[in-house]
């Protein structure tokens, strides 16, 4: 799991940079990744990338994980610390949430909220506060 490990943590650590290329290039061409700000899920790269671009222009969140398990079939549960805030500054938003990805070949192939595959999913709570 450590390579499992350091390919999440990076991704973190980049999106939490802004750096979507970086969080991005640790990911498959085909990800699919919810759109935790909006409800439902983007699916490839150039719509993260234009999701991200979307809930940064209004929030500014930031995840930290705080541990990292891995089970049967292959799933990465991660519990993570989550702060948002407005533009601002304000805090929206003080959590721990749970993001399960699955890994294909080495690289992120899906991340859903807590046991959540429901690609119809409302927003979530965290992003309740929207400006």
């Amino acid at each position: 799991m450590a390579d499992t490990k350091t390919t999440i943590e990076q991704a973190y650590t980049a999106f939490n940079k802004r750096d979507i290329d970086g969080a991005l290039a640790r990911m498959t061409q085909d990800v699919s990744w919810p759109r935790a700000s909006e409800g439902g899920k983007v699916v490839g790269k150039e719509e993260i990338r234009a999701y991200w671009t979307r809930q940064w222009s209004e929030f500014d969140p930031h995840v930290e994980p705080l541990a990292m398990t891995e089970e049967d079939g292959g799933k990465i549960r991660v519990r993570v610390h989550q702060l948002v805030r407005s533009l601002q500054g304000d805090v929206l938003s003080d959590s721990e949430v749970l993001h399960v990805f699955t890994l294909n070949s080495g690289l992120i192939a899906a991340m859903d909220l807590g046991d959540d595959a429901d690609t119809t999913a409302a927003p979530s709570a965290a992003f309740a506060h929207r400006s």
